[in-house]
């Protein structure tokens, strides 16, 4: 323990030398444009691109994905936004795009049933398990299509193809890190995709993989990971829930660290001790740094590192981190 805490101090005074930000002023403006890039049925799905257009030059692109349970959220919520002119201005593009919300559609359809039928729709156990499946699956569908649309607009952009990361905040974190799921297992999802591409990293703001087919396993060694979560997380396991007597999982950061030490593949893993579901945010404001490091380091560095940061408020009280399938899925709105 007292290595670690250590090598912890360490790594936080390495990581504080250098600033986030680059040469910004307040003479450059950010420019902002929007494009359709899929329209599916009644969805028209829309990505945001901010840029930077005083910095020339291919630059790194951050494919962005909001959160909000598959149920809301917007693509340009404030948040989101100062955390992206943080990025552009260190020299990077920023897209963040819509998706569809599977749960939200799910919920609907259960309150159309009701309408129509007089009696109150009741989800199982089983059929949960399928609609946050669905929703993940099609989630990543559009997070591929949008990363499609910039791959087509690259040279236009001024993008390196090579340097396109994916990151997403709570239920878009389940997105980037089940997209990277996909890609590294060559699914028939996947092939949406060109042959040989991989995102050149993935940003994870408490994310977590959702399996119905037993234990995460790489075919491929995944790109690199930055994964932030709370270790009192009832939104999204911090470590993992699985279904006894059968293959479903909900595996969190620390159990992707986890697997991902076994392979020795590189990963970054910021844990924070007595921190819920607000880790979903606070890093795109109090992590820059942490994030500049992995994206420096690990991205166009291409350093083969294993970094692991465990992080305690000594001021914060001790919280409740068992948390069961009925706590998860009430926290999804997919319970009673």
């Amino acid at each position: 323990m007292k290595n670690k805490f250590i090598y912890t101090l360490f790594l936080a005074l390495l990581v504080s030398i250098s600033s986030f930000g680059s040469d910004f002023t307040k003479d450059d403006e950010i420019k902002k444009e929007t494009f359709i890039f899929s329209i599916k049925g009644n969805d028209t799905l829309r990505l945001d691109k901010y840029d930077l257009p005083s910095i020339t030059g291919q630059k790194p692109c951050i494919i962005f994905v909001f959160g909000g349970g598959f149920t809301s959220g917007e693509r340009d919520q404030k948040a989101y936004v100062d955390y992206f002119n943080q990025l552009v201005a260190k020299g990077y593009a920023v897209v963040s795009i819509d998706y569809r919300l599977g749960i939200k559609m799910a919920l609907e359809a259960g309150k159309k049933q009701e309408a129509q039928t007089g009696k109150k729709a009741k989800m199982g156990g089983r059929e949960a398990v399928g609609v946050m499946d669905h929703a993940i699956t099609i989630a990543v569908e559009d997070l591929f299509d949008a990363t499609n649309f910039v791959l087509q607009h690259a040279q236009e952009w001024n993008i390196d193809k090579d340097k396109i990361i994916s990151c997403g905040s709570s239920a878009g974190a389940i997105t980037v890190l089940h997209g990277e799921y996909e890609i590294s297992n060559n699914t028939e999802l996947a092939k949406r995709l060109p042959e040989d591409f991989n995102y050149a990293g993935v940003i994870s703001f408490a994310g977590a993989i959702f399996s119905i087919k037993g234990d995460l396993k790489w075919q491929e060694k995944p790109s690199p990971m930055l994964m932030f979560h709370g270790d009192a997380d009832s939104n999204v396991p911090y470590n993992k829930l699985t279904i006894i007597f059968t293959k479903f999982g909900f595996y969190g950061s620390k159990h992707i660290a986890e697997k991902l030490s076994k392979e020795k593949y590189p990963y970054y893993f910021y844990s924070v001790e007595n921190a819920a579901h607000e880790i979903a945010n606070t890093p795109m404001s109090e992590n820059l740094n942490e994030i500049n490091t992995f994206i420096d380091k690990f991205v166009i560095g291409k350093q083969n590192l294993i970094i692991h940061t465990d992080v305690k408020d000594l001021n914060k009280r001790e919280m409740k981190k068992k948390f069961g399938i009925k706590d998860y899925l009430r926290a999804n709105g997919l319970g009673s």
